[in-house]
């Protein structure tokens, strides 16, 4: 078991390596921050002394060593925009991103597999096609429209809910959170809501296609003989059954949820990660592009080492193959 753990540690490290090399290099093409951090009547001295200063005249092997160096020691350099280390500002827009991504996976599990369920139970029925097609229709539509929708409906016609922002929060040491306050719950809703969709709609078909397959086994039909009540066939055994590749499937999104709440948190004006990515784009913010980015395959490579190593755990064959 220690081999295989050592190995998969080791290729967690040489993909994480690589994503920081590629991010590093990929924004060294997004522009000059020197023009955008320089006044407009700024000196061709000053300008080379502010390059000088952010080491951008040093050899990109240099700079890329220099960066990882840091990283190491959680260390992700000072931001060009917010002239402030870029630790501190992930470490105050992370609290926001992750309650987030955390509300979206609690809608996505009590919505999605209940309906998987149902549309499974009765897979010809008049309610499976209706919330199949919704889902289909709802799998379709790019985030930022269904945001705008959200918003339009909730916020502008009923004015329900906010439409923006993370409303009151509450610190809680270096934990900032807004669940402890009724106006934090009304403004999570509607983003949540938003990045939860993709996700709720896969769990469901996820849920559809497993019990239906399960319906159809051999123990199953044995239960049935045997004069089960339904209820415990589908709920008790079913369903249990069904579950597994779904919490599998969930774990893995949770770093898709992490990577591609950009565009949710630029629609509501979420104050998270994404939305400091989207601003350090636009003011070429080279160290919080690439430590977002290092950051969200951390997240990835973890998760999946994690699958990787859980699954050895309970399959000894997969240790020997490995």
């Amino acid at each position: 078991m220690l081999p295989f753990l050592i190995r998969r540690l080791g290729q967690a490290f040489l993909v994480v390596l690589t994503v920081g090399l590629l991010s590093f290099l990929m924004f060294r093409f997004v522009g000059d921050p020197v023009v955008s951090m320089s006044r407009e009547d700024a000196t061709v001295a000053e300008r080379e002394a502010l390059r000088e200063s952010l080491g951008l005249n040093d050899p990109v092997p240099v700079q890329f060593a220099t960066f990882i160096g840091r990283a190491v020691q959680g260390d992700f350099g000072i931001s060009y925009r917010n002239q402030r280390p870029v630790s501190d500002l992930i470490a105050e827009r992370l609290p926001a991103t992750l309650e987030l991504v955390f509300a979206a996976t609690v809608l996505a599990l009590a919505i999605g597999i209940p309906l998987g369920v149902v549309t499974a139970l009765r897979p010809r029925g008049a309610l499976s096609n209706i919330v199949q097609g919704v889902s289909l229709v709802g799998v379709s539509t790019p985030t930022f429209v269904t945001g705008i929708m959200l918003i339009l409906l909730f916020a502008v016609t009923l004015r329900w809910l906010p439409s923006f922002g993370r409303g009151e929060t509450v610190d809680l040491g270096w934990w900032s959170t807004g669940f402890l306050s009724a106006s934090g719950w009304r403004a999570i809703f509607l983003p949540a809501l938003t990045l939860a969709l993709f996700q709720m709609t896969l769990i469901m078909r996820l849920v559809r296609a497993e019990m239906i397959e399960i319906l159809q086994s051999d123990y199953i039909r044995f239960a049935r003989a045997r004069g089960l009540p339904d209820r415990s066939i589908h709920y008790r055994l079913a369903l249990k059954n069904a579950l597994m590749p779904v919490l599998t499937i969930t774990g893995m999104q949770i770093g898709g949820l992490i990577a591609f709440a950009i565009v949710t948190e630029s629609v509501f004006q979420w104050p998270g990660m994404g939305l400091l990515f989207i601003q350090a784009v636009q003011f070429v913010d080279v160290p919080v592009m690439a430590a977002y980015l290092m950051f969200v395959g951390l997240v990835f490579v973890a998760l999946n080492a994690a699958v990787d190593v859980t699954y050895a755990l309970v399959d000894p064959r997969l240790r020997v193959r490995g």
